[in-house]
């Protein structure tokens, strides 16, 4: 099944989402729901938040669908560890259109759980650094506008108050 793509301002997106306890066959469903939905939004990341559902799960795939062994499933995922920096244009499918440079880690070892339930750890850099920042931000009712300066977030907030207003958002 493709969900469709929750935009901001919709609350579920504001909110921190509720863990997974439940490691059954409709999580798995769930799961694959969410890369679907993902490619066919042209994402390389999708948080459960990001179609309307408030639990900590999260997929990503940076080769988008060419390398099925690079995909990524983090369920109830927390960052362990983080340091360097990096400053780089970031995008959100619930943001269509808006893009800004965000200040984040350019190193981070995560901890997550697998679709069975089993916990792992897992480190990125550069861009998987900051798909693992910006995914985990979304299950944490952060978007990313959130973290640029409050003079760009009230630029790129008027410019969607506008669309909305213009009935293209």
């Amino acid at each position: 099944m493709i969900y469709s793509i929750v935009k901001y301002p919709d609350p579920v997106l504001q909110r921190p989402a509720e863990p997974v306890t439940a490691f059954d066959s409709k999580l798995r469903r769930l799961v694959e729901d969410m890369f679907a939905s993902m490619y066919e939004a042209e994402g390389i990341g999708l948080a459960a938040p990001q179609i309307g559902i408030s639990k900590r799960i999260t997929v990503i795939d940076l080769s988008f669908q060419k390398k099925p062994e690079d995909k990524i499933v983090l369920i109830n995922p927390q960052v362990v560890a983080a340091e360097g920096k990096q400053y780089e244009e970031e995008g959100c499918l619930s943001l269509p259109e808006i893009r800004d440079k965000v200040n984040r880690a350019a190193h981070v070892k995560i901890q997550a759980q697998d679709v069975q339930g089993a916990t792992f750890e897992m480190e990125g850099d550069a861009l998987l650094a900051r798909a693992f920042q910006h995914e985990i931000d979304h299950l944490d009712g952060i978007l990313f506008i959130d973290r640029i300066s409050r003079l760009k977030r009230d630029l790129q907030l008027r410019k969607i108050r506008k669309m909305i207003k213009a009935g293209e958002w």
